[in-house]
Formats: structure tokens, C-alpha cells, sequence
């Protein structure tokens, strides 16, 4: 578990990924909760890198929002991928809670650089991807522009 000022951010377990994949309407991310879930069965040692990290509020702990990385390549790179409940946007949540994960991905061995995309017309995600220290590194993904954050 990661400690922010507002919020607990806590790996999901096997059993509360399927509770999450089971309670998702959207069917493009119950399939990405899908395959985070099969690469953290897949790679028990390295799940941390795989299950989805719940937000939580420190006081009341509602569930605000979720992230996660995208595994570890043999290079040390990570990529991260975040989601915010609508009902909490505009709060700094969602980047309070990148610039902890940023932390805590930073002193794990092995992690040399630290990436993300965000889709050209999200420009909160954007935003919070710039507050938390990353720079357009050029390159261009599935969704979008990519950015790069160095330890």
C-alpha cells in the first residue's frame, strides 16, 4: 500500500480484480481489467507491476479511481495507466496520486524510466501527466502522445 495526504492506494488481490472486472460496464477496460488480471496470475513475483491499484479516500475510503503499470521490461522501463471516477475530477486526486506511484515505482529495483500516453483530447490527463514532472518524449502510442518521467 502507498500513503498519500488524502488516500490509500492499494494493489488489488486476484479475488478483488474479479470482483472489479464482474462490476465494469465499459467493455474495453473489463477486457484491459481482464489481461492485468491474467499477467498478475501469469507473473506472481512480479503482480505488483500487473493488478490494477485501487484509490481509496483516507477518510470515508470510498474508491475514487484506479491505476496501474504495464509490466517491467528487461530495459527498466514501466509504463503507467491511470482512470478517475468522474464524481472526483478537478480535485488534484488523480495527481496525487501519480506523483506517490512515481515514488514508489522509482525506488524499485530495476526501474529506469517511467512512461505514459494520454489521448490528444484529454487534456486533464495531459495535465496531470505535466504536474507530475513528465515530458513529451516524441514517440507516439495507441492512445496518443508519449511521455517519459526519469528517476
Amino acid at each position: 500500500m502507498v500513503t498519500t495526504e488524502r488516500m490509500e492506494i492499494v494493489p488489488l488481490s486476484d479475488g478483488e480484480m474479479l470482483a472489479l472486472i464482474a462490476g465494469e460496464s465499459d467493455p474495453e477496460m473489463r477486457q484491459a481489467y481482464t489481461e492485468m488480471r491474467q499477467l498478475a496470475l501469469a507473473h506472481p513475483e512480479e503482480r505488483l507491476w500487473y493488478t490494477a491499484w485501487q484509490l481509496r479516500l483516507r477518510c470515508g475510503g470510498e474508491a475514487v479511481g484506479d491505476l496501474c503499470f504495464k509490466g517491467l521490461s528487461p530495459a527498466g522501463v514501466v509504463e503507467i495507466g491511470y482512470g478517475m471516477n468522474p464524481a472526483y475530477e478537478g480535485r488534484g486526486l488523480m495527481t496525487e496520486a501519480v506523483k506517490a506511484m512515481l515514488d514508489w515505482a522509482s525506488r524499485q529495483p530495476g526501474v529506469r524510466e517511467i512512461q505514459a500516453e494520454a489521448d490528444p483530447g484529454n487534456r486533464a490527463s495531459k495535465r496531470v501527466l505535466e504536474k507530475a514532472g513528465f515530458r513529451p518524449n516524441g514517440e507516439t502510442g495507441e492512445e496518443g502522445p508519449r511521455f517519459t518521467w526519469l528517476p
